[in-house]
């Protein structure tokens, strides 16, 4: 089980027609695909979110982490883990980048764990083959008009999904807007999300809320940035929870966020907030304070089979964010059907060793990072 290679891979898929949200327009989809392997020849693969600088975050792992790492034993992630904490995390290091970078590795390992001794993952992790609620999300259901919204969620659920995520941090009453048309079109029944992408002010915030309460939606997700835990205490006065934590590194961060008790749903991404090691760590401090584990899911169907072999596994799980994005080339060819939604809404972790997808290595070698922005921003706003 000694590691003797590690290797993370920047990738590019290019968006014809991207949706608009609180960040812009998408102009393309990047992701970095991490590969270890062991003496022995089992190969674990992982994903590390692109941060918006997918090349800089493989270079991350190829050029400084592997160091670390190669010569250990695979079965070790705690050891990994505290190495890597220890030489770069604790200090003089870049605290988000490493987070997001290590993650990859340290999914990678499980997947060799889980390989070495044949179970799949959330057996590995001690859970069970158990159904979990899933809705409608990922780079989708952004700023459109009321009606092609509602044709959007018509195709969702009829994917089989029972709930959706929309997107806010537009005009708060624009935001209300399509949440009302959705509500009315698909009647009480509809669990609705919406997540504002950091976008809101607090005043924006206090007027939605209001609105959101009456429409019966079920949380509202980073209406700010997630340094700005003033505003979170401020906004927190309905009883629609506040939630947050994709933008959150590790349990250090998660710490606080708890501790101010105003975010109710935590949602820690398996590919940037230290890898499933760290997550279950996140997971026992939220259960501690009876708090729902509600991952954001990444791009890749390897972020989204391990969130759901995660959940699988902790005692507080919550909601599974689906990937209705389309086209999505990372979900659908650059590995195995990552997960099926049930008639019921539900998801189950792959029942095959370790995360249970199968990864193609031909398609990551035709899709090389792409140069120049992801995005195109909308206006530039002040720090508010």
């Amino acid at each position: 089980m000694k590691i003797v290679d590690v290797k993370a891979w920047a990738l590019s898929v290019p968006v014809e027609h991207g949706i608009t949200f609180g960040i812009g327009k998408v102009l393309r989809r990047d992701t970095v695909v991490v590969r270890v392997e062991t003496e022995s020849g089992i190969v674990g693969y992982g994903e590390s979110h692109h941060g918006r600088a997918a090349s800089s975050v493989a270079d991350i792992v190829n050029n400084l982490l592997r160091y670390f790492v190669v010569g250990m034993d695979a079965s070790d992630v705690m050891g990994v883990w505290a190495r890597i904490y220890e030489m770069q995390l604790r200090s003089h290091g870049m605290g988000a980048g490493t987070s997001i970078a290590m993650s990859g590795i340290d999914q990678a390992l499980w997947d060799i764990r889980g390989k070495a001794v044949g179970w799949p993952l959330y057996k590995l992790l001690g859970g069970s083959r158990r159904r979990v609620p899933a809705y409608a999300g990922g780079v989708s259901l952004g700023w459109s008009e009321p009606d092609a919204l509602c044709e959007e969620v018509g195709a969702a659920l009829a994917l089989g999904y029972k709930a959706v995520k929309l997107r806010g941090g537009d005009a708060p009453r624009r935001d209300i807007q399509r949440v009302e048309a959705v509500r009315k079109a698909f009647g009480d029944d509809l669990v609705i999300m919406v997540d504002a992408n950091t976008a809101y002010s607090l005043a924006d915030a206090l007027a939605v809320l209001p609105a959101f309460e009456a429409l019966n939606v079920e949380w509202l997700e980073e209406p700010f940035a997630p340094h700005d835990h003033r505003s979170y205490a401020q906004a927190d006065r309905s009883r629609i929870p506040l939630a947050a934590g994709e933008n959150h590194y590790t349990r250090f961060e998660f710490h606080r966020l708890i501790e101010d008790a105003h975010v109710r749903i935590l949602q820690p991404d398996l590919s940037k907030a230290g890898g499933i090691t760290e997550v279950l760590r996140i997971a026992a401090l939220g259960s501690a304070w009876k708090l729902p584990l509600c991952p954001h899911t990444a791009t890749t169907g390897i972020n989204m089979a391990v969130t759901i072999h995660v959940l699988a596994a902790v005692e507080n799980a919550g909601w599974f964010e689906g990937d209705i994005s389309t086209p999505n080339p990372f979900r659908d060819q650059l590995v195995s059907t990552p997960y099926v939604v049930a008639k019921d809404g539900t998801v189950s972790p792959l029942d095959r060793p370790g995360i249970g997808v199968e990864v193609d290595e031909d398609f990551i070698r035709a899709h090389p990072f792409i140069e120049g922005p992801a995005y195109a921003p909308g206006p530039a706003r002040m720090v508010r």
